[in-house]
């Protein structure tokens, strides 16, 4: 019975040494950049959609930028993509918001570029779209293995 109390207890220390801060990981730190989504072309195109896919891996850490080249309003949506990722920060014009929760959706009235930074919490296929420019191709779809 004794050994039996002390294997118990050398597995309860391991599980605790395996949890203590001294091993997590910021999940935050390293990033990966993306190839930005770009909406529109310079060259009038305002339809144009520089990439509709992405494969990511959930549990690291990913900076994407969504420029806006076009001279539409664009409005991105993608409601279960934000549910299932936490965003370190989304910059405009090197200005940072931070805060819980994630946004309804993304917006541009002009040229410009939005920047977030993310971790990916959990696996999915996410589609994402330019609310009202999905039959234009303005849509996509963001995979999280």
């Amino acid at each position: 019975m004794r050994h039996v109390a002390t294997l118990g207890s050398a597995l309860a220390l391991l599980a605790v040494t395996a949890l203590t801060p001294a091993s997590a990981v910021d999940l935050a730190k390293g990033r990966t950049t993306l190839p930005d989504l770009v909406l529109g072309e310079d060259n009038g195109n305002d339809y144009a959609v520089s990439q509709k896919d992405y494969e990511l891996e959930a549990g690291k850490a990913y900076q994407l930028d969504i420029v806006s080249n076009g001279g539409k309003e664009y409005k991105f949506f993608s409601p279960e993509f934000f549910r299932n990722i936490w965003i370190n920060q989304i910059v405009i014009d090197h200005l940072e918001i931070h805060g819980p929760g994630s946004p309804h959706h993304l917006e541009w009235d002009d040229k410009g570029a939005i920047r977030i930074e993310f971790v990916v919490i959990r696996p999915g296929e996410f589609k994402w779209w330019i609310d009202g420019l999905e039959s234009k191709g303005m849509a996509g779809k963001i995979v999280a293995k």
